[in-house]
């Protein structure tokens, strides 16, 4: 994916680095269906490659409360990751973040020029994953907006 700071709309391909090394892909947690299908199509995307797959989700905690007052939320959504991760047909590492915000979360965990996975769903209005895309676009990754 030769796209650095854009976003490219379900990519039939995921090109493997110039020395053959290992391609870390990142695929953002949403909601569950959608990261599903997206590890899914991410399968399908990395067949034969030498990658490696990390589901990260982003836990946002609102600014007047403190993050350990998200314990028990923050438990659920790795148990949740820890599912999705065993279900999926390859290895797949999940990650949790605890942040202010979802795009900020994302930005501090996420290398530079990371290969970032998004599922969203097609609507006639802009959708908060499609805005997510576009801003870790503008950030400088490499960013494939999957429609499910």
């Amino acid at each position: 994916m030769n796209s650095r700071g854009e976003v490219r709309l379900d990519p039939g391909v995921i090109e493997a680095g110039e020395d053959g090394s290992e391609i870390e892909l990142v695929v953002t947690h949403t909601e569950w269906s959608m990261t599903v299908a997206v590890l899914k199509r991410a399968a399908e995307l990395i067949s034969g490659l030498n990658a490696k797959v990390i589901l990260l989700a982003v836990h946002t905690v609102p600014y007047p409360a403190s993050f350990a007052s998200a314990t028990a939320s923050h438990a659920h959504l790795v148990g949740q990751l820890v599912d999705l991760a065993t279900q999926c047909p390859i290895p797949v590492t999940p990650q949790v973040v605890l942040a202010r915000g979802r795009e900020e979360g994302f930005r501090y965990m996420l290398k530079p020029e990371s290969i970032v996975l998004v599922g969203t769903r097609k609507h006639l209005w802009q959708t908060p994953e499609e805005h997510l895309a576009r801003a870790l676009a503008h950030a400088g990754h490499k960013v494939a907006l999957l429609h499910v």
